[in-house]
């Protein structure tokens, strides 16, 4: 529309633009339709031929310039179609969307019927291809089951094979009439279906009924063309079609926006559940495609899911009308909605689709629905549906869809079903609403769904009230009763789905980032920009949102939502769809003033359907505009005869122009009045507004959807190579964005949190983002494939390439163990470290294919993506998986992305960056499988480690769970093992059993090794394990580091934090001689123990997908242990030479102290009584413990179990206070500054409110 109207004050809102006849050309005679792909097989009665426009009015429209071959295609998709006597020949009414270049759409609506053809010639032609077609078949001597497709279309064809051939194939001249499909057709500027139908029936019924219509043919279509005006917005219209009144209503500009298809439809055919999955596929934007055998069936379902996306549009390829001869755009590697005329064939499984991984399939006719995998489940969906079923009960509708309308029916045998369907015409369903849900009683969610009714007390009595009341107004509406109920539902169920929205984003103006700078720079910027503060967004919303909001955030429609909304600052420069939608919210926000209620996941329903149903009633009770009634033409005496069943070919010199002045619009309003309801329309309903803001957003926004439909026009194969160059420029746009979008989440927080814990971008958003990468590489690896194998496309391709290794590899040259005998290693070099693992792509899919727990190809290849990124080799893997060129040639077509080189290498480099962050979204979802675990242990060269004599064993520590105890054998220092996933590695305790002459062991550190991912962790030590050496330790808990690739500790430095050391590092210096422990001041003492509590307070405050490790904050290097120590350490008494104390031993003698204080019951106030107890009763414990840790790991585990139950703070206060603190400290200590020590307790009452858990490493064999 907006195309050529330059603003659209010349468009004048007239109802329809074209009045259009479709049909055979006699004069070029039959031509085959070779595009539509129908094979030669067929009977000549069940091929295609070419349709023709035969005519127009008016022949062109400057608003809207006639596109000839678009409305050929979509007026008879299938081309001609012809038929005997014998046939049913019922006319077909559908409608088709024609969406232009910038986006802007025309609708047509068109009726099918048959003519008979009186054209000797056609006649004559049909009988030569029938004896051609008989003589081949003779030859051939098919069995004559190959037409079954004809059989069932037309109904009973259950005679013997030999009657079936007479009776469908055959066209005998003599004895049969030939019949061939016509249709006429409007084409009008906006989608007023249900009235542009019935002056189609109307038109139609005048030519076929025995008395002639009261005045000739071309006054009715003169009067549509230009007598009949578009209603105003909020207005209604009554006009004359052939045999009685037509009524149109508009919403207005404060309503939902104009829609005009039975919604009722597509609950019938497909069912509440299946309806919610698809219209979740169609917000996420997975491509979906439709399939039913009814061209008006596709166009329903594709409208009314787009319809119920208000305030969000789609973004994509939208073809709900898909003709036969595109259907190599199916492979298109970007998000579409297209609908598929499935030509009567039953069996899905003959459709050859390119790609299935990212595909949504929808049966039309048999009720059934294919979902991708992993598709997250819509908010409150349970709720949802309950809300929707109410209203469909209420009017009669079962709520798992009508089996009737469904081809399928014969599935559901049960009689009560039956019964129950039939009986809802009564009106007796509302009495006992769950009834209608026994017939699905096998289906989980109607299961859960019933449980939910019964505890909610469904309110449906009240709903049916409220519709009699309704009904029984004063009001008298001018269409009849069906009609309203249609429009009643419409409303009904858009304004359930509108108010999901409106409550799940009622707070988003919050969140929308307004740019810095001008809008020319921001439009020039747009790719770069952040739009919305997605993170702070999705903190705020209730975790079982997260799923679905995470990813919808990242969507296409979102995003050129939340555009919208920046470029339109003042409300009159708003677009209609945002008007309406902001002032939904602002009411919502009144009604909450933010209550808590938005951001629980507390179901609000919908309040809004009673209002919206009253102005619909208001339009059509009180008719606002009646337009001139048809009337005789100038026209001469003879014309506008025509015969009986034929439509006629029409007079064009009085159909081509309108009248000179339009009594109605100089009687409506001034021009500028026309003008600005001109632009309202585009923009409500065209969704377009044409000046230069759309412009912008388009571009800006064209991520590879620069293709909003195929041009319908001839597809030469210069247009088809066009069209994927535009998509192979689109993946690759697509790609820049995806990965420039997953650093900048995972640098930010990096930045961010620079040496604080761990880095993670919340799991969610994480998983979302890396889908959508699994997502984009399935659709590059299914674009231009020559022959589809299998669900993905990528897993194939890897298949394929593992075969073509096996083929080449001679038996020997594959070796798959890449880990070295250690005897062999011991010798050779001076320094232990372990075999790198060998980089295999090969070896990474078989991880995968062992993993049993993923079946399906898209799992399959989603897995490896993952592992790859994990170990950061996808770019690599990638580029040796395309170096097998002939491989590449062999599966692709020459237009593939995969074969264009250049857009192949950039897309590459693109996914090298990935290297540069650290994920683990291989690990965090795999969490039940099983992985080999590498070990190996390195003791101090210098003292004797190999006359160590004892037992020593390892129990490894993760965040997903433990391994338990794992005995080394005696002079092994390195192992596999295999167990299930430990998660990210966290604690190592090893010890030993104290057993032979020597057993000492000094231990350097550990090393531990994920076998599949290659994640290597360190877990420094540097202590010995022994009694009397050091302080007494038989078993020590190491605090682990992952270590990256490369191991210059300063380049790693700026990218992850710094490394994490074992607790025990610093001690070491202290116990073996204390007197070159670097001392501290009071002052970095003070800041130590701040950052320390700090790190733990931050680590509370963060989401809880985000949490690092916590166990790394309280005994890391700067974790609060260490730090508690060095409060300890400073000012402690130097003891005599060769006698090493430890802190123990003070917490040991101040324990001894307050229990003789005990019995002399020499006692202060209670308070300090019950600190002292519970003092002494934790270090009994611990002294008590089973496990032979050393002092100073008592001391951490004092600290741990402090934290935990939130008394180290009272402890600290008991201790400043004790008499042996005097003993044992300098006068200069910390412990003896009053000052100090309150700012210190202070601090570590800042704890107190946190819920610390403890690894279970760290608290083994104590149960206080």
């Amino acid at each position: 529309m907006s195309g050529g109207s330059g603003g659209g004050s010349s468009a004048p809102g007239r109802f329809a633009d074209y009045f259009v006849i479709c049909g055979l050309d006699t004069e070029t005679g039959l031509e085959p339709d070779e595009l539509s792909g129908e094979n030669f097989e067929q009977t000549p009665l069940r091929r295609t031929f070419k349709s023709k426009v035969l005519a127009r009015y008016p022949e062109n429209v400057e608003w809207n310039p006639f596109d000839q071959d678009a409305v050929g295609m979509l007026c008879m998709p299938k081309g001609l179609a012809f038929k005997t006597q014998a046939d049913s020949r019922e006319p077909q009414f559908h409608s088709f969307i024609i969406t232009r270049e910038d986006g802007s759409r025309t609708f047509g609506f068109s009726l099918t019927f048959f003519e008979e053809v009186t054209s000797k010639q056609i006649c004559s032609a049909m009988q030569t291809l029938y004896h051609m077609h008989n003589a081949e078949y003779d030859i051939l001597q098919t069995p004559p089951t190959n037409d079954k497709g004809s059989c069932s279309s037309t109904g009973d064809c259950n005679g013997t094979s030999v009657s079936k051939l007479q009776r469908f194939n055959s066209y005998d001249i003599s004895r049969d009439t030939l019949y061939v499909s016509k249709c006429i057709c409007l084409i009008t500027p906006m989608s007023f279906m249900k009235a542009c139908k019935k002056v189609l029936e109307q038109l139609h019924q005048a030519v076929t009924s025995p008395q002639p219509p009261p005045l000739p043919l071309e006054s009715y279509i003169y009067n549509i063309l230009y007598e009949v005006p578009l209603p105003p917005a909020g207005r209604s219209l009554k006009f004359s079609g052939v045999y009685g009144p037509i009524i149109c209503q508009r919403p207005s500009t404060s309503e939902l926006p104009l829609f005009d298809f039975p919604v009722k439809e597509v609950f019938e055919l497909l069912g509440v559940e299946n309806v919610v999955q698809l219209f979740t596929c169609a917000l996420l934007e997975f491509q979906i495609l439709l399939y039913s055998q009814h061209y008006q069936r596709l166009m329903t379902v594709a409208e009314t899911i787009t319809a119920l996306m208000f305030p969000f549009q789609w973004q994509h390829v939208y073809v709900p009308i898909l003709p036969a001869s595109l259907l190599h755009f199916l492979d298109a590697p970007v998000p579409y909605l297209m609908g598929l005329h499935s030509n009567g064939l039953d069996d899905r499984s003959k459709l050859e689709l390119p790609q299935e991984a990212n595909l949504c399939f929808v049966d039309v006719d048999n009720h059934f629905i294919e979902l991708p995998e992993d598709l997250p489940q819509f908010p409150n969906k349970l709720e949802f549906i309950q809300e929707i079923s109410e209203i469909l009960t209420a009017f009669g509708i079962p709520p798992e869809g009508n089996l009737h309308c469904s081809e399928s029916a014969s599935k559901m045998k049960s009689l009560r079903a039956c019964d129950l369907v039939s009986d809802k015409r009564n009106g007796n369903i509302a009495g006992s609403p769950l009834n209608s849900y026994e017939l699905l009683k096998e289906n989980e969610t109607i299961a859960r769904l019933q449980a939910l009714v019964k505890r909610t007390g469904v309110s449906l009595e009240k709903l049916e009230v409220r519709e009699e009341t309704g009904s029984k107004k004063d009001l008298k509406i001018q269409c009849d009763e069906e009609e309203f109920k249609i429009y009643q539902l419409n409303i009904q169920i858009r304004e359930v789905f509108a108010n999901r929205f409106t409550q799940m984003f009622a707070d988003y103006e919050v969140f929308v980032i307004q740019p810095s700078q001008d809008k020319e720079s921001w439009f020039t910027n747009r790719e770069q920009m952040q739009n919305f503060d997605k993170a702070s967004f999705l903190s705020d919303q209730p975790e079982p949102y997260l799923p679905f909001l995470s990813r919808f955030l990242e969507t296409q429609m979102f995003a050129s939502f939340i555009d919208n909304k920046i470029m339109c600052h003042d409300e009159d420069d708003k677009d209609p769809v945002l008007r309406v939608f902001d002032s939904r919210v602002d009411k919502i926000r009144l009604l909450n003033v933010r209550t808590p209620t938005l951001r629980t996941s507390m179901y609000q329903k919908c309040t809004t359907i009673d209002e919206a149903e009253k102005s619909i009633e208001l339009r059509l009770a009180k008719i606002d505009h009646t337009a001139v009634h048809p009337h005789l033409l100038d026209m001469k005496i003879g014309q506008g005869k025509y015969e009986l069943g034929f439509f006629p070919k029409l007079q064009s010199d009085v159909l081509s122009t309108g009248p000179a002045s339009n009594k109605w619009t100089k009687r409506n309003a001034p021009a500028q009045w026309r003008r600005k309801d001109r632009q309202k329309q585009h923009t409500e309903h065209l969704r377009l507004d044409n000046d230069q803001r759309e412009k912008y957003i388009q571009e800006a926004r064209n991520l590879g959807s620069t293709i909003r439909q195929p041009k319908l026009s001839n597809l030469s194969p210069s247009v088809i190579a066009q069209t994927n160059w535009k998509f192979v420029e689109g993946l690759l746009k697509e790609c820049r964005n995806k990965t420039k979008r997953m650093l900048v989440e995972k640098m930010g927080r990096e930045a961010v949190e620079l040496g604080h814990g761990e880095v993670n971008i919340t799991g969610v958003e994480e998983n979302t983002l890396i889908a959508s990468l699994c997502d984009l590489l399935e659709r590059i690896w299914s674009h231009g494939l020559q022959v589809k194998q299998g669900k993905s496309a990528l897993w194939s391709h890897l298949l394929h390439y593992l075969e073509n290794r096996q083929r080449k590899a001679t038996s020997g040259s594959f070796s798959t163990s890449g880990i070295l005998l250690d005897s062999e290693r011991r010798k050779s070099d001076t320094s232990p470290a372990m075999s790198p693992l060998r980089i295999s792509l090969v070896q990474d899919m078989r991880h995968i294919q062992n993993i049993s727990e993923i079946k399906t190809d898209v799992g399959k290849a989603r897995a490896w993506v993952r592992l790859s990124m994990e170990k950061k080799l996808l770019s690599r893997h990638l580029k040796q998986l395309l170096s097998d060129h002939e491989l590449t040639k062999k599966l692709y077509k020459r237009y593939a992305f995969l074969r264009c080189d250049d857009e192949k290498e950039q897309f590459l480099y693109h996914l090298l960056s990935f290297n540069a962050v650290d994920y683990f979204c291989f690990t965090n979802v795999f969490t039940t499988i099983l992985i080999p675990y590498h070990i190996l242990i390195v003791p101090s060269k210098k003292l004797g480690g190999s006359m160590f004599t004892a037992n020593p064993w390892i129990c490894i520590s993760g965040e997903l769970g433990e391994t338990g105890v794992l005995q080394i054998p005696r002079n092994i220092l390195e192992m596999t093992f295999e167990c299930q996933n430990l998660g990210k590695l966290t604690t190592v305790q090893i010890g030993h059993d104290n057993s032979g002459l020597y057993a000492k062991w000094l231990v350097e550190y550990v090393m531990v090794r994920n076998e599949i991912t290659g994640h290597t962790y360190k877990f420094p030590c540097g202590r010995w394990l022994g009694k009397g050496m050091d302080d007494g330790s038989l078993e020590r808990i190491l605090v682990g580091e992952l270590l990256t690739s490369h191991t210059e500790a300063d380049e790693r430095q700026c990218r992850t934090p710094p490394l994490q050391q074992s607790p025990s590092m610093i001690r070491r210096f202290v116990t073996i001689s204390p007197n070159n422990k670097p001392k501290l001041n009071t002052g970095q003492i003070q800041e130590a123990i701040g950052e320390a509590v700090n790190g733990i307070v931050k680590h509370f405050h963060k989401p809880e997908k985000e949490r690092g490790s916590l166990t790394l904050l309280l005994c890391g290097e700067s974790g609060l242990v260490s730090a508690l120590e060095q409060v300890f350490q400073h000012g402690f008494k130097s003891p005599r030479l060769f006698k090493n104390v430890f802190i123990w031993d003070f917490l040991e003698k101040a324990q001894t102290y307050y229990e003789t204080l005990e019995q002399n019951e020499l006692v202060p106030e209670e308070n300090w009584q019950t600190r002292a107890r519970n003092f002494c009763r934790f270090i009994t414990a611990i002294n008590n413990t089973p496990r032979n840790i050393g002092k100073d790991g008592k001391f951490q585990m004092l600290v741990c179990l402090g934290a935990r139950d939130h008394l180290l703070h009272h402890w600290i206060a008991l201790l400043a206070d004790c008499p042996i603190t005097a003993q044992m400290y300098e006068d200069i200590a910390l412990i003896k500054d009053h000052t100090l020590v309150n700012s210190l307790i202070r601090v570590l009452q800042t704890l107190q409110e946190f819920n610390i858990t403890l690894e279970a490493s760290l608290v083994k064999g104590i149960d206080i």
